[in-house]
């Protein structure tokens, strides 16, 4: 679930990336950020079938929620890492103008 989950995060925000006008709001850290927790996933994935061969693809209700809720969290730790970096980068100049404007 986990690697379903980031790779539908990592292939949505790669076409947003190919289609984008311009590269103000980095996505494509964001891009790599989920293309690297999917590359994980993938290897994490190929070892536990190594592993478990069959049972593999029976799994329990609850380790299928578990991984859908561990597949959240490295989307949203990812989303949180992106947006801080765009408030420390400020590429428009938003939070300085802010600031700016605070301080008059």
């Amino acid at each position: 679930m986990t690697l379903l989950i980031t790779i539908f995060a990592a292939v949505f925000v790669t076409v947003k990336w190919y289609n984008r006008k311009d590269d103000s709001m980095q996505l494509g850290i964001l891009m790599f950020m989920f293309w690297g927790a999917s590359l994980m996933w993938m290897i994490d994935a190929v070892f536990e079938y190594i592993e478990l061969r069959a049972e593999f693809f029976n799994q329990a209700p609850q380790d299928m929620l578990n991984d859908a809720f561990l597949g959240i969290a490295v989307i949203a730790l990812a989303l949180i890492v992106w947006v801080i970096r765009l408030l420390i980068t400020d590429p428009k100049g938003t939070v300085r103008a802010s600031l700016k404007k605070q301080s008059e």
